[in-house]
Parts: structure tokens; sequence; C-alpha cells
């Protein structure tokens, strides 16, 4: 009868405390974080880059296999999806914490012992047993769902991570893939360029010859054309060196990189950006940083739990016998069930200080999240702008470049004539040259513009 009442007590105060876990511990919401207006000159269209695939996004299929051979071999991105194995890991363990810890014994004891005879043990001076060990502990707080849903959590968030290395990754590739091409068509500008300052020295000895010109000015031309010629070797080693970069990018040994050229590239021209609402759900790093928040807001939750008792069934059961041949027998069986309660009377603060350290560490992961979210914003903003930028530039440099050939054109008939002088000639075909730099420049903007909005949209993972 006692023992009855023993359990049914217990098992109406397990109830009472299942019943009050719902006000120690608190259910998560989305913290109340502004998402309007994030980005500046954002539109209320819906439709978003972010959720092209990265195949649709990039019509080089020499690019697009690069990016593939990355995303199967970058080593930061398996390091990555390790990551996800640890998570995962953890998870299943604070699953397996809701589960009895069992565990099996055997022990033989040998001792001597007086000769004084017992009823129990008589002159045994031997014992065998076989037993088994299980405890569990109630979760009557709420303890253990925390904290199996904070795992849940970190195991999203590295999941979330995992996207946003890849996206990174995406468009580092992308990037390095157009900077090589415009490197390449600077360096043929410039292997063109020289070439014309060597017909340009040989035209200003024809001159002097014709007392049209004088020495200086072959002396000047002469200086001219090396002066754009030193420029090769330095756009040699910087290509040279974005190979090895982007060779690290594909977890490959530096070699040399395939590829097309910068005019076969065709940059997008209707950029959707969606509305700055939809960062929540398309960038990985917005979303790790929520779960991130997420799983601090359980840590917390848990460490409210530990002002409470804790709850814990024991139980032990097995053979025991004074010799090893009656370790098998009806008569060596034995058991016992135990029930426990222990509650925090004097921690030396410990308890108050997790709480108070968990409570910190979520507002900073609150912080971090809205921190994440506005720079999100900011790098849209700045992405957009930049490629409408690009594209003016690219619209004025047209009619520059064209103006400058002209001047080029018209100085070298004049100088014939003697109506202009070398100094004339050289700074049109200087700022020529320059133009048509700058020219190569802005068309690489206006494409790594693109992706920088693609990446910061949230795209690539999709």
């Amino acid at each position: 009868m006692n023992r009855k009442l023993l359990w049914q007590s217990f098992a109406v105060f397990i109830l009472l405390q299942g019943l009050a876990a719902c006000k120690i511990t608190q259910n998560y919401n989305r913290p109340n974080v502004s998402t309007e207006g994030l980005y500046r000159d954002g539109g209320t269209d819906t439709t978003s880059m972010a959720n092209m695939p990265w195949r649709n996004m990039f019509s080089d299929t020499t690019l697009q296999n690069l990016i593939q051979e990355g995303l199967n071999n970058n080593l930061n991105l398996k390091s990555a999806i390790t990551r996800i194995e640890v998570a995962e890991a953890n998870l299943y363990q604070s699953r397996m914490n809701f589960f009895p810890n069992v565990t099996g014994n055997g022990t033989g004891v040998f001792a001597k012992v007086p000769n004084v005879p017992s009823s129990a043990t008589g002159f045994a001076r031997r014992q065998f047993q076989l037993y088994a060990n299980a405890s569990w502990e109630a979760d009557a707080w709420g303890k253990l769902r925390s904290a199996k849903r904070s795992n849940l959590a970190l195991l999203l968030q590295s999941e979330a991570t995992k996207r946003a290395v890849q996206t990174q990754l995406i468009a580092d590739i992308a990037n390095a893939y157009y900077s090589l091409l415009a490197l390449d068509a600077q360096l043929a500008i410039t292997q063109r360029n020289v070439d014309i300052w060597v017909s340009n020295v040989e035209t200003m000895k024809d001159l002097k010859e014709a007392a049209v010109v004088t020495g200086a000015a072959v002396v000047q031309s002469e200086a001219s054309q090396y002066a754009a010629e030193v420029t090769i070797p330095t756009l040699k080693q910087t290509i040279r060196e974005t190979e090895n970069a982007l060779s690290v990018l594909l977890a490959r040994a530096p070699g040399a990189i395939t590829r097309t050229t910068l005019e076969a590239q065709v940059p997008m021209e209707t950029l959707n950006t969606g509305v700055s609402a939809q960062l929540l759900g398309n960038r990985p790093d917005v979303q790790a940083a929520e779960y991130s928040y997420r799983s601090a807001f359980e840590i917390t939750n848990v460490a409210r739990t530990y002002f409470y008792p804790s709850l814990t069934l024991t139980a032990n059961g097995g053979l025991s016998a004074l010799s090893l041949g009656g370790l098998f027998s009806t008569t060596s069986i034995f058991g016992n069930l135990a029930a426990g309660i222990a509650q925090p009377i004097f921690a030396r603060g410990t308890n108050k200080v997790r709480l108070r350290t968990a409570k910190a560490d979520q507002e900073n992961a609150l912080l971090n999240f809205q921190g994440t979210l506005l720079t999100a914003g900011q790098e849209v903003s700045n992405a957009l702008f930049a490629y409408q930028t690009a594209t003016e530039r690219a619209m004025i440099r047209g009619r520059q470049l064209n103006s400058l050939q002209k001047s080029v054109d018209y100085t070298k008939e004049l100088l014939k004539y003697s109506s202009a002088n070398y100094t004339e000639v050289l700074v049109a075909q200087q700022s020529l040259l320059s133009a048509e730099l700058s020219s190569v420049s802005d068309r690489l903007q206006q494409l790594q513009s693109v992706v920088s909005l693609y990446r910061a949209l949230g795209g690539g993972w999709k």
C-alpha cells in the first residue's frame, strides 16, 4: 500500500511539473526586426534574381564548368559539410538524452573475512554478480527539450552556413574568372598599343629625316613606347596570380585556367531585386544568424531550469550468488527501483551566473542577427548602384573613345604637314590607351556588380 501511494504521488508530481514547465521555458518567436527599406531604390515586385539557379545566371559554359568543379572540390565547402555532420551528431545525442542510461556490469569479489558465522553469508569469502544499472531523468521543466531545440537550431545554422559558403564560392569563382578576362583584354590592348608606338617611332624617324620633327620627338616617342611596354610584365604577373588564386578555389594545384573572352560575356540588363523582406528567406548568412539567436534563446531556457529540482529514476537488477555455479538459479535474482528529487539550494551563484551569461549571449546573438540583416541590405544597395554607375560610365566611355580615336587620327595627319607638334600626338595616343584600359575596367565592374548583387540577394544555393 505504501509503495502504491509512493508511485501515485510521484506520478502526480511529474504531471504537475510538466504543466509548470510551460511557464518556466518560453516558446520561440522570430524577433521583431525591421525589414522595410533595407536597401535603397528597392521596388515592390517580389520577383528576385536570387531565386534564379546559378546555371541560368551564368551563360558562359566554361564558367559553368569551373563553378561546378569548385562546388565539387572546394575545401572550404567540404569543411562546412563536416560541420553539418558534427551538428547532426550533437542533435542525435540530445535526442538520446530522453532515454534511460543503461550499463551492464559483472563482478567477482574474493575477500578474507573473520570466521564469524552470519545468517547471510556464513563463512563465505567470495561473491559473483551480473547486473545492470539504469537511470532516467524526467524532463519535468523542459531542460532536455530546450537543449534538443538548441542543437536543432545549431544544425540548421550549420546548413545555412554551408549555403553561405556556396554562394560566396560561386561569386568568388565568377569574379576571378571575369578578372582574368579583363586582364586578358588589357594585355591585348597594351600589346596592340606597343605595336602602334613602334610604328610611331619609325614614322617619327622618317619625319625627322624630312626635317618635319626634331630628334627630341623621336626620343619622346621611344620613351612612350617603353612606358606602354613596361606594363606588360606586370599584367602577365597579375594574370598568373589570378589564375593561381582561382586554382585554389577549385582545389587544384596552381595552373592555367581555360577561359573565353570579355567580349563574349553578356551581362544581365534587368536586375530584379525583389523586396527587402525576402532577404530573411534568401540570404544564408541572415538565416544562420537567426538560427544562432534561436539556439541562444533555447540555451537561456535551459539555464532557467537549473533553478528547479531534477527528478530521476534509478534501477538496478541482476543475479548475485556466493558461488559461480549458483549464479543462474532463481534464488539469485535481485533488483531495486528508486525515485529521487534534487533541489538546488546553494550552488555558489553558479545557476545565477549561468542564466545571466545565457541572457547576455542571447542579446548578443540578436544584435548580430540585426547587424547581419543591415549588412545584407547595404551590400544589395552597393552592388545595385555599382552596376548602374558602371553602365553609365560605359556609355560615356564609348563616346570618349570615339572622340579620342578621331583625335589621334587628326593629329597624325596634321603632324605630316607640320600643323601639329609631336607632343599633341603623344598626348592623344596616351589618352586613347588610358581610355581603352578604363573601358575594360568599366565592363569588368559591370559584370562583377551583377555577381555581387546576385550573391547579396542570396542567390546561388537554390
